[in-house]
């Protein structure tokens, strides 16, 4: 069986490129019948921010991001947090040694900088590796009798891996195809702290070997770790799962990967969820309070870096799960384009239901103290929504529809008011009280019999009806508007502007 995981690290809030991560993991798990596992590596205990686990799972359940075994639900692999594995990591470091591949190293901090300072200054860069670690403070370079005394003796110490010299390491990834690199360019990493917690390089494979994972589908900034993961497999004589690495989220002009700080500087989220940072107080915007709706940002997140072979662009999750593959996620980095959220936004906000929206309308009306009731507002709402993005704009766009203007714009007072228009403005309160209150009639009495039989500027006088009505020329189809909020109050309306601009012009 199909066995993927996803594995945040609790030391913030999850960035919209993790968030793609655990959708890509999730497709592929559904598509194929398979398991999606939610651990999480909290192996760097510096690093670990109180909330951050709870606001991963909030995020990744407001995305309809579901899992099979977690956390936070539990599952016969568990437990499913590293920091309550931590027992079982020390057998595993400790094999290592005994078959070989790893060893103590002793050397403390001051040391290890003392020596790249000494590599810098002949030019050069310091590396822990086969060229090195003989000279170093460490089992290998000390024998094992010397090493084991220091151990007994209290003596920090990490566990290293031991890379084999000059080995040409192959990894298969999905996505990239075989990826070689030789041993010789990498460092012997440190598997096992001083701390007694294991790094993530460690802790991760042997989460992954005995939680069954199959597929590791993560980000592509682990792809120079994965060489040390697929030796680890093979110094444990396990079998590695099959690996894919995402091509990164760049910021919108390209350069480079997608940080807070673009979206501070272009005025988008990059979380999912709002985050209050416990440490600074710092609050960062998410998307859910800006009002994208989750199946919109879902979808997007889903084309950042994978498209589905067609020139479909909304897809459902369902949809998504079906069309999936693998084998069309780019190499290249995926632009983040500020616009196309947007417009996804809006696209999945028309597929709304006119009562969904009315809803909205309704609560925001009341909260703007105005008299809302549920079937107008659900009228309203069927009206407008085709010119609303997110639900903050409904009152802005519709509040003409609750409320009488108590000012007009005085650009389109200078463009459209001329000093006659409060007799042409009259005529239409004349023709309101005389004619059937209905569309047809408005229509023709107004348009036909008198603008255009008098040769007015339909313009002027349709925009500074609007103005009498709205505040400034914008809204609906004008006929359809007065009959919404009806005659007596677009009468009343009308009055008002006619004393109040004759006063001002």
């Amino acid at each position: 069986m199909v066995r993927v995981r996803f594995a945040p690290s609790p030391t913030g809030p999850l960035h919209i490129g993790g968030v793609r991560t655990a959708l890509y993991n999730y497709l592929f798990a559904r598509q194929n019948g398979g398991k999606m596992i939610l651990r999480i590596e909290d192996t760097d205990q510096t690093r670990f921010v109180p909330g951050a686990e709870q606001y991963i799972i909030e995020a990744l359940e407001w995305l309809g991001i579901q899992f099979d075994e977690g956390v936070h639900i539990g599952g016969p692999y568990g437990p499913y947090r590293q920091s309550d594995r931590k027992p079982m990591y020390r057998q595993y470091a400790e094999q290592l040694i005994r078959d070989g591949w790893a060893y103590y190293a002793f050397d403390r901090p001051e040391a290890l900088e003392a020596k790249r300072k000494e590599y810098e200054a002949e030019k050069k860069t310091f590396q822990y590796d086969c060229n090195t670690r003989s000279g170093m403070e460490n089992s290998l370079s000390l024998g094992m009798e010397e090493a084991q005394r220091r151990i007994d003796a209290g003596d920090p110490y990490v566990v290293r891996f031991k890379f084999p010299d000059n080995l040409d390491i192959t990894v298969h990834d999905l996505i990239r195809g075989d990826v070689t690199m030789n041993s010789r360019l990498l460092d012997d990493k440190v598997l096992f702290k001083s701390d007694g917690m294991p790094t993530y390089h460690l802790a991760n494979i042997v989460d992954d070997h005995t939680m069954e994972i199959t597929h590791v589908i993560r980000g592509e900034e682990w792809l120079p770790s994965a060489p040390l993961h697929v030796m680890l497999y093979k110094a444990f004589g396990w079998e590695a799962p099959q690996f894919a690495h995402l091509p990164l989220l760049l910021k919108p002009e390209g350069n480079g990967k997608l940080s807070k700080r673009d979206g501070d500087r272009l005025g988008f989220p990059v979380f999912p969820l709002e985050w209050h940072d416990p440490k600074s107080g710092e609050i960062s915007s998410g998307y859910r309070e800006k009002g994208y709706l989750p199946q919109a940002v879902v979808n997007m997140l889903a084309l950042l870096g994978w498209n589905p072979g067609t020139e479909q662009e909304l897809m459902t999750m369902d949809e998504l799960i079906k069309l999936f593959n693998i084998e069309h996620i780019s190499k290249n980095g995926a632009k983040f384009n500020l616009d196309k959220a947007k417009w996804f936004q809006h696209e999945y906000f028309q597929q709304l239901s006119d009562e969904e929206v009315g809803a909205m309308l309704e609560a925001q009306a009341k909260e703007h103290g105005a008299a809302a009731e549920h079937d107008y507002c659900v009228k309203v709402a069927g009206m407008m929504k085709e010119r609303i993005t997110f639900p903050s704009e409904l009152w802005d766009t519709c509040c003409y529809f609750f409320q009488a203007p108590t000012e007009y714009n005085e650009k389109d007072v200078a463009k459209r008011w001329t000093p006659d228009m409060h007799v042409h403005m009259q005529k239409v309160i004349d023709i309101l009280n005389t004619e059937p209150f209905e569309h047809d009639a408005i229509h023709k009495a107004l348009l036909d019999d008198y603008i255009a039989a008098n040769e007015l500027n339909t313009g002027k006088v349709m925009n500074s009806l609007r103005i009498c009505v709205v505040g400034r020329t914008v809204g609906p189809d004008m006929i359809t508007l007065i009959l919404t909020i009806g005659k007596e109050e677009t009468i009343r309306r009308i009055e008002r502007a006619i004393e109040k601009l004759k006063v001002e012009n």
